[in-house]
This record gives C-alpha cells, sequence and structure tokens, in this order.
C-alpha cells in the first residue's frame, strides 16, 4: 500500500454503512504528526455528519474526532514550535491525543488565536469533513481509521493516570462540558444545573463535582437516570422535568450556572430559565439540527440573566481538562467496541442505548483480518 494512503471506515453517502476502504490523508508537513490509532470515541457529531444533518457533508468522509493513539512519525519542525506547547516533546512512541479541530489560522493577526482561542478561530479546520488552509486544500479525515496524520499543535500528550479508552471522550465530549464550567464559575460555592443526563450530559456531572461546585443538579425529562445521576455520578439533586408538577416555580432561582447538552428543538428554554438565580447563565452546548424554541424577552430581563453558547475548547483548556481528569480521576461511563462494529455502534448509538459512551477499538486481531 502507497505511503500516503491510509485505512478506515468510509462514508460515501448519508445513508449507507461505512466501508473499510483506503483514503488519502493531507501531505505530510514539517509542523504534522503520525499516529497509530487504537481508540476513538463515537459522538453525537459523528452522527449530524454521517446523515448530513446540520449541513451537506463532503463525502466520502471518515469521522471521529475523540482519538488516541501512539505517535509514529514527527515533523522536522515540530520540536522547535515554541509557541505551541501542545507539540513540544513528543516523540515517537508516545501517547497521545487529538479532539474536534485539527488546524487554526494561528496567525498574530487573528484576535481568537492570539488570545489562545483557537477553537473560534474563522479560520478553522475541525478534525473531519473539513478542508486545510495550508494550499493543500486536502480533506480533514477522522479517528474511525487506522492511522490520523494532522498538525501537531492539536495533538495532546495523554496524561499517564487515564487509560486510553476513557480518555478519549474527553478529547470532545469532555472539553465541551469542561469549558463553559470552568469560564462560568462551577467551583465552591457554585450550584451547577446539568440538562441532559448522556454522553455530554454525565460528562457535566463529573466535572462540576470536581471543580467543586457546592451542588450539581442533574435535569432529565424522566426519573429513569435518577440513580446513574445521584448514586453513580454523584449529583446532589435531580429534577424529572416531564414527571414533576410545577418543576419551574418550585426549582426556581436555585442554580448559578446551567449547561445544557441536550439538541431536541422543543426543549422548555423558558422554563429552565426560571431555574436561575440573579445574573445567572445558561450555557447551550447541544446543538440541535432545529432552531432553539423562542424565547419571551422578560426571561432575560427579570433576573438579568445570560444566554450564551460554548463551542469544544482551545488547546490550553484541553490540557487543563486532560489534568483535572488525571488528579481527580474523572473517568467517562464508557462501554467498549471494536472497531469493525462500527456500524452496529452507530446504529446503537442513534437509538439512544449508550450508557453513556461509545468508545471504538482498533484490536490488532480484528485489523489483521481486514
Amino acid at each position: 500500500m502507497p505511503s500516503d494512503t491510509f485505512q478506515g471506515w468510509v462514508a460515501h453517502d448519508a445513508t449507507s454503512p461505512l466501508t473499510f476502504t483506503t483514503f488519502t490523508p493531507k501531505p505530510f508537513a514539517d509542523t504534522d504528526i503520525e499516529i497509530d490509532i487504537t481508540h476513538c470515541g463515537i459522538c453525537g457529531t459523528d452522527l449530524h455528519t454521517l446523515r448530513s444533518g446540520w449541513a451537506p457533508t463532503d463525502y466520502p468522509c471518515v469521522v471521529g474526532h475523540e482519538i488516541i493513539g501512539t505517535v509514529r512519525r514527527v515533523g522536522s519542525a515540530v520540536a522547535t514550535q515554541s509557541s505551541s506547547p501542545a507539540s513540544q516533546h513528543i516523540q515517537p512512541g508516545d501517547r497521545v491525543g487529538i479532539g474536534a479541530q485539527s488546524a487554526s489560522c494561528l496567525r498574530p493577526d487573528c484576535s481568537a488565536c492570539a488570545d489562545g482561542l483557537e477553537n473560534y478561530c474563522p479560520r478553522i479546520t475541525a478534525t473531519y469533513n473539513s478542508r486545510y488552509r495550508d494550499g493543500s486544500k486536502s480533506k480533514a479525515h477522522g479517528g474511525y481509521a487506522t492511522r490520523w496524520r494532522g498538525p501537531a499543535h492539536f495533538v495532546f500528550r495523554i496524561p499517564a493516570a487515564l487509560p486510553s479508552a476513557e480518555a478519549a471522550p474527553l478529547l470532545c465530549g469532555g472539553v465541551t462540558v469542561y469549558a463553559p464550567l470552568r469560564k462560568y464559575g462551577a467551583g465552591p460555592g457554585k450550584s451547577v444545573g446539568v440538562v441532559g443526563v448522556g454522553g455530554l450530559g454525565h460528562m457535566g456531572i463529573l466535572f462540576a463535582k470536581a471543580l467543586g461546585s457546592e451542588r450539581v443538579v442533574a435535569i432529565s425529562r424522566s426519573s429513569s437516570k435518577r440513580g446513574d445521576a445521584v448514586e453513580g455520578l454523584g449529583a446532589d439533586g435531580f429534577i424529572a422535568t416531564g414527571e414533576e408538577k410545577d418543576w419551574a416555580r418550585r426549582y426556581s432561582r436555585t442554580l448559578d450556572v446551567i449547561i445544557c447538552t441536550v439538541d431536541a428543538a422543543d426543549m422548555p428554554l423558558s422554563q429552565y430559565l426560571r431555574l436561575l438565580k440573579v445574573d445567572g447563565t445558561f450555557v447551550q452546548v447541544g446543538a440541535p439540527e432545529k432552531p432553539l424554541p423562542g424565547l419571551p424577552a422578560w426571561s432575560l430581563i427579570q433576573k438579568s440573566v445570560k444566554v450564551t453558547g460554548s463551542s469544544i475548547g482551545s488547546p490550553g483548556e484541553i490540557r487543563e481538562m486532560l489534568q483535572l481528569a488525571a488528579e481527580k480521576r474523572v473517568l467517562p461511563w464508557i462501554q467498549k467496541r471494536g472497531m469493525d462494529e462500527v456500524n452496529a455502534a452507530l446504529g446503537d448509538m442513534h437509538a439512544g442505548k449508550a450508557r453513556y459512551r461509545y468508545v471504538l477499538e482498533n484490536r490488532e486481531d480484528v485489523q489483521a483480518r481486514l
């Protein structure tokens, strides 16, 4: 097989199963790193992209942006990139991870990149279903594959205390909830609500607790996940919005921050805002394919609440999150699946069967037969 051809599970359209075949990665640059993939988490973004849910997907496409692997090749300029702490001292054989972003412009005149907020760069390249702006215009392909190649600036060393399978979901799902929790003050003396007890939400509960929040409340439509949230994940309270009468009035003005992980366009948004204290913040991180529900102006005016959003996390936030996860043993609840089971795992993910994150593994015995 030519050295510039990789193998992976490729989507060719919005309805057909993924097929294991070859694809062409970006040309190797002296600022790149190449890895052998061992694990890749399945994220909700993968499902939206595979079915062209948000916008038409650039097929053929290899999804997956919660990638863990072992470095096999390091570009000649990587060790000298003093502006990129994430890429310093990475050597062949190191265990590393890649999240939802694989490039940004990194120009000094870009306010986002200059401020260490590369995830908000207007010239962002996502880890898949995106194009590199380096002149090659090559496609970015993700982690449902045997290898990955991309810029070292967005590659992260994995702390020894984090097992690879559990570390994978942290690289997108984990930082997606960690970044807004950190930014909007989750910690001692604060009460935090997490809407949705799923792939993102369960990590939101874990990180809110790890940050030392005084009270963490899980919010879900039914009480079916109460035991997981309270007894398993450590939530201090639980609100079942579909079962508790007058829940918005009953729990009014009890929360400082709400992280909303659900992507349901019919969510009771104005009722969620009733739960906030004065100057409270509601952060939307789930991304529905349809617009959010309308919002009465008084929902904002009467308590000076803020409604905002948050997109993944910067390289600095990812490194900080990984360190906290290692120190506090923040380990997502995962179920391991073989990479060759990807189509079945995607079906189970779509059906809501994950508790609470599937992680694909490249098993050597299986790869030898493919």
